[in-house]
């Protein structure tokens, strides 16, 4: 049950160095106030009362100690919150946009989906599904390999890294987009649609309508009143004191459905706050793949950042959990020091390496100053 190697969920958590990892994929990424107050609860007595919010818009207890498990897991799937078992649970990847209200389009299409992968198909890890079918383009830059989205023309389907999608009916979506998933699991050695679509192999999708424009997250987490978590990692204080229903997003934020009771000093409401440029993994000791706190360096370098600028990646080691895609600056934990990394991703070769914290600060306010 706790071996390595997979995306962790609630029936298979992930060993951590601080307990067992435990993900909750919420059904469209929506809580209700009973389930947020309940999970608030569960984090505290089974785990250590660490809340991780994730870039697939669910969210992870920390610190779960093994010998509880059956509990927790009997009150999670108490509260609709556990799947039937766990193959079904790995292949339920899908974010719903935030914006987009209940009852509407994209909840008739994630129940279709929902119900389509409960049987298959036999799908990796992180492959997963977006809905963008609200008021605007949001989710473009959410991890997905294939996207349900609403165009000027109409409702798409459209495989991550192609810029035209398939006309498909509202009716029929979910059933053509399992049927190019399924397309996808008879590839061999296929992880990702962007590799197969970068190498030439394309799905059997036709290429009809352009993508729509998106909307840079810059612009709409200003029109909503979305709490923000500094590297994603929360509490179960700060979510039981919201006292409210939650939608979750890919931004590492959670909005709020109602008033929320009391906004804690763990929340952020400034959506160009500097903390929040700067992605970092649990890092050492909660992560026992890390050698560094990263944290610790993403706390000290936070206020020598400006309001606007480029994204910093700091990882405890070469695989990237936090930001696995190339960032202008990233910082890759080695053997107790850090690497720099311009331009790429955390496993990418460096161009510094054995790099102290204070050496890094002082990089930053002297040569990459400019940059960032």
């Amino acid at each position: 049950m706790t071996r390595r190697g997979w995306c962790p969920g609630a029936l298979r958590p992930m060993p951590a160095g601080d307990g067992l990892l435990l993900r909750i994929r919420p059904h469209g990424g929506r809580l209700s106030q009973s389930q947020v107050a309940l999970i608030a609860d569960l984090a505290s007595e089974y785990g250590n009362g660490q809340i991780d919010l994730g870039s697939r818009a669910n969210l992870q207890l920390r610190g779960v100690r093994e010998a509880r498990l059956p509990e927790l897991q009997a009150a999670l799937a108490e509260a609709d919150l556990l799947d039937g078992d766990q193959a079904a649970e790995a292949r339920r990847n899908i974010i719903l946009t935030p914006f987009e209200a209940e009852g509407a389009l994209g909840s008739d299409l994630l129940s279709a989906l929902e119900t389509g992968l409960r049987r298959g198909p036999d799908l990796p890890a992180k492959f997963g599904f977006a809905i963008d079918t609200g008021p605007f383009s949001a989710l473009q830059d959410a991890s997905a390999d294939l996207r349900l989205e609403q165009s000027p023309e109409g409702l798409i389907l459209r495989a991550d890294g192609m810029e035209r999608g398939e006309a498909v009916k509202p009716q029929t979506a979910a059933r053509r987009a399992l049927q190019i998933a399924d397309w996808f699991s008879r590839q061999s050695g296929a992880r990702r649609m962007r590799d197969l679509v970068a190498r030439g192999q394309l799905p059997p999708l036709r290429q009809e309508i352009a993508k729509p424009d998106p909307v840079p997250p810059a612009v709409f987490l200003r029109r909503e009143p979305f709490l923000f978590a500094a590297f994603g990692a929360s509490t179960a204080a700060a979510l039981a004191g919201l006292d409210t229903g939650l939608r979750l997003t890919p931004w590492r934020a959670v909005l709020p459905e109602g008033l929320p009771k009391e906004v804690t000093a763990d929340w952020l409401c400034d959506p160009a706050s500097p903390v929040l440029r700067i992605s970092a993994c649990t890092g050492a000791p909660g992560c026992s793949a890390a050698s560094v706190a990263t944290r610790d360096l993403a706390r000290a370098l936070a206020p020598l950042l400006p309001k606007e600028g480029a994204q910093i990646h700091i990882s405890g080691c070469a695989r990237g959990c936090a930001h696995p895609g190339p960032a202008a600056l990233t910082l890759t934990g080695r053997e107790g020091c850090f690497d720099l990394i311009e331009n790429a991703k955390a496993s990418d070769p460096a161009r510094r390496q054995g790099l102290e914290a204070d050496e890094i600060t002082e990089l930053i306010r002297g040569p990459y100053a400019a940059q960032l």
